[in-house]
């Protein structure tokens, strides 16, 4: 049976009333998950120290989080990407960052240990922070502070990112070793920030070979998206050898997402999961650990979330959205809290032909660049 991490001091990750990274997208999704079956009680985790979120960040960008969470007073806070509106400074940021990178770090103790095979963080997946800085609404990167725990135990760590943006923070960590494979499939850096994550991104030294990154035409729809992971996906995962998978799933790839322009439907994103759950059987002993990420239509993510769900927990996904929980929420949601699990209309992709000629192109021109690395 898989555990699902999720804490109250999540709630403590909030970055303002009108931030589009709010708490509530996994309490809607939790409650959610609850409504359609899934008999399952949180585990409720520790938050990180500062000792362990200083195993990636730079200690005194910590120091500098931590203070300005406090109300203290730090000269020249800028230089560390804070203060900005994708990441400003709010009472108890650095707290609640490492309450999500408390729940991430669980999650592979948990594997680590042999406890689980299959974990769901409900949080996390801050892969734009750096060492030294904040970027894209994220402050303490989780999911390298968790990698770097189990690298450090000396696993080989497949890192797979299907947000819409591109994993720079990640990526820049481990752009080196030879333990860790990220596989990022996100909108062309040339219409979407961060604005990196190009094919020719392969790694450095040791890394060289490790590091994939399928940037996807805008509009690219769940057909395309699918067939450029199927290209990609199995032989990067028989040359690399993990003993565990790390994905971020991110939600802003949906067709209804306010900051991207990917056109994946929740259908897709059942199709996607259904997918990592078979490469991990395959490739990990069915070792998976999932966080969250972006995703910023609420309707939207609750239920590609929630989808997620059941998918680890090898349940049907249903027709139905429950009626309570539209009862519960509906308020918040609106006109978007759909009746059915699955989205009923997607408008047709223009020039669908062309988008998806260019990714499998954009595949291809991947696997070419990697091919004598992997001999």
């Amino acid at each position: 049976m898989p555990t699902l991490i999720y804490g109250p001091g999540y709630r403590q990750y909030d970055l303002g009333e009108r931030h589009p990274f709010s708490p509530i997208r996994a309490e809607v999704t939790l409650d959610l998950i609850r409504e359609l079956g899934i008999d399952t009680v949180p585990l409720v985790p520790e938050p990180a120290t500062v000792d362990e979120v200083c195993t990636i960040h730079d200690p005194e960008y910590v120091a500098a989080v931590e203070a300005l969470g406090q109300g203290r007073e730090v000269t020249g806070f800028e230089r560390f990407g804070l203060g900005t509106a994708d990441n400003p400074i709010v009472p108890g940021m650095g707290e609640g960052a490492r309450q999500l990178a408390g729940g991430t770090l669980t999650a592979a103790r948990r594997i680590m240990s042999g406890a689980d095979d299959r974990v769901l963080q409900l949080g996390g997946g801050l892969h734009h922070a750096k060492r030294a800085s904040a970027a894209g609404f994220c402050i303490y990167n989780d999911v390298s502070i968790a990698i770097k725990e189990m690298v450090d135990a000396g696993m080989y760590v497949a890192y797979i990112d299907i947000d819409a943006h591109h994993c720079d923070g990640v990526q820049e960590m481990f752009y080196s070793s030879e333990q860790v494979m990220t596989v990022s499939f996100h909108e062309s850096p040339e219409f979407l920030f961060p604005g990196t994550g190009w094919v020719h991104d392969l790694g450095r030294g040791m890394g060289r070979g490790h590091h994939l990154n399928l940037p996807l035409d805008p509009f690219t729809d769940g057909d395309s998206y699918l067939a450029t992971f199927d290209a990609v996906m199995g032989p990067a995962l028989s040359w690399f050898r993990p003993d565990v998978l790390v994905v971020q799933a991110g939600a802003d790839g949906h067709a209804s997402d306010p900051l991207a322009d990917l056109m994946l439907t929740s259908r897709d994103y059942e199709a996607i999961f259904r997918r990592l759950v078979d490469l991990a059987a395959r490739h990990t002993k069915g070792r998976l650990l999932v966080t969250l990420g972006g995703g910023y239509a609420l309707h939207a993510v609750a239920r590609v979330w929630a989808i997620l769900g059941l998918v680890l927990w090898d349940q049907p996904v249903p027709h139905a959205v429950p009626a309570e929980w539209r009862r519960r929420w509906g308020s918040l949601l609106g006109e978007a809290a759909l009746e059915a699990m699955h989205d009923t209309s997607v408008e047709p992709v223009a020039l669908r032909d062309e988008i998806d000629a260019h990714n499998r192109q954009t595949a291809q021109r991947l696997l070419d660049a990697v091919a004598p690395l992997w001999l």
